[in-house]
């Protein structure tokens, strides 16, 4: 949830339906043919299932309605759009009311591998599918909620565990480990990087995840691993803003990347 962006969100008419170009309809047709031929190699079984069950076109932009009609009846949950960028408040309530906000736009040829803020592509295929899944819902119904009762600074260290859950997060399964978090997903690029095992690999302990930097605009030098998808759900019973707490207090862990960086990331936290 970054400050500015140069693309603008889609608006849809008065039968809620959004116009795609030939173009924007082309970019989903490569980012989804591109991503589909690698991850049944890549992604958690829930993901794949998901998937199945969304049955997303590939030759042009999905409409919200038909993603809605899946939601609803495995979960009941929904997407809400939004524009390229919300704030904290507004992000942390959709998804207390299980509204998943997707961003209408979708990224340009030129940042086709990476994009460091969530298009359509990134919700669609990177999030939704996984939001078929029970625990995975119910934790991210369960981390919104938090979100709206935390103060500004708290928020900024909660913020870290959806970053290394929801989106940039493995899963251990009888295959090894495997992909959910959206942000990786919908990256060609960052798919790719996760599954050679470049990055270093923690196992998921709340207290650390708060306490680790990280940035938006580089591949991941860190990932953390769930144990399963019930994972999730425990998570959802421990006292997470009593660790996030105890996460301010002991401060940040060193930062996996350029220390100059990190030092701008604090003084944004401090300010915020």
């Amino acid at each position: 949830m970054a400050k500015g962006t140069s693309y603008q969100a889609k608006v849809s008419d008065a039968n809620g339906v959004i116009e795609y170009t030939a173009a924007e309809n082309d970019i989903w047709r490569q980012l989804i043919t591109r991503q589909m031929s690698w991850i049944n190699d890549t992604a958690c079984d829930e993901f794949l299932s998901g998937l199945a069950l969304l049955d997303l076109p590939m030759d042009r932009v999905p409409q919200l309605h038909e993603i809605n009609k899946v939601l609803e009846k495995a979960t009941g949950w929904s997407t809400a759009p939004v524009p390229a960028l919300i704030g904290f408040e507004q992000f942390f309530q959709l998804l207390a009311d299980k509204k998943f906000p997707v961003a209408t736009f979708i990224r340009s040829q030129d940042e086709l591998d990476y994009l460091q803020e969530p298009d359509i592509f990134h919700e669609i295929f990177g999030h939704c599918a996984m939001l078929t899944n029970p625990h995975f819902a119910h934790f991210t119904e369960h981390y919104g909620k938090l979100g709206l009762k935390a103060d500004k600074k708290q928020r900024v260290y909660l913020a870290r565990l959806y970053w290394f859950t929801v989106e940039f997060g493995l899963v251990r399964s009888h295959d090894g480990l495997r992909i959910i978090g959206g942000g990786i997903l919908s990256s060609p690029g960052e798919t790719n990087y996760a599954y050679r095992k470049e990055a270093e690999i923690t196992p998921l302990d709340p207290l650390e995840v708060f306490r680790t930097p990280y940035r938006i605009d580089i591949m991941q030098p860190q990932y953390f691993v769930l144990d399963n998808m019930q994972h999730l759900t425990k998570l959802t019973h421990l006292d997470l803003m009593a660790l996030v707490d105890q996460a301010i207090t002991m401060g940040l862990l060193p930062a996996k990347f350029d220390a100059k960086k990190l030092s701008i990331i604090r003084i944004r936290e401090e300010i915020k």
